[in-house]
């Protein structure tokens, strides 16, 4: 299951240099992300609601190209093989087919105290192989 979501840069988006700040991708990947679950029924606070908080425990990204002022972009987020403890996704943003930045991203799973717990079964992906 892949998630795609336009992003248009604004002002507060950007730097100095009218570039988009680094630490803004996040929140364009953590929206895709946020929209990608709840295109599977059910929302994040409902996921929250039923014990099950999702929560960011790895993140690399590589930084490709810069996304300026006015762009308009796609966040694409894929659901990638992982276990039944951690999600695993892969986050791209496109202006147009250019490739600007990309993240990996391991998710893992906590209770109402906090303890890590077991995925949704409809979370877990596994590798067809």
């Amino acid at each position: 299951m892949e998630n795609r979501l336009a992003v248009k840069v604004y002002y507060e988006d950007t730097d100095a240099l009218g570039v988009v700040y680094y630490a803004n991708y996040l929140k364009y990947f953590e929206r895709s992300r946020t929209e990608l679950i709840a295109g599977m029924g059910k929302t994040v606070r409902e996921w929250n609601e039923d014990g099950y908080n999702f929560v960011v425990v790895k993140m690399t990204i590589k930084f490709h190209q810069p996304g300026k002022l006015g762009d308009e972009c796609e966040v694409r987020t894929k659901i990638v093989p992982g276990s039944d403890y951690k999600l695993k996704m892969h986050q791209r943003l496109y202006r147009g087919e250019q490739l600007l930045t990309e993240a990996d991203v391991h998710i893992a799973c906590l209770d109402e105290d906090l303890t890590i717990r077991e995925l949704p079964e409809m979370l877990v992906v596994w590798d067809d192989d």
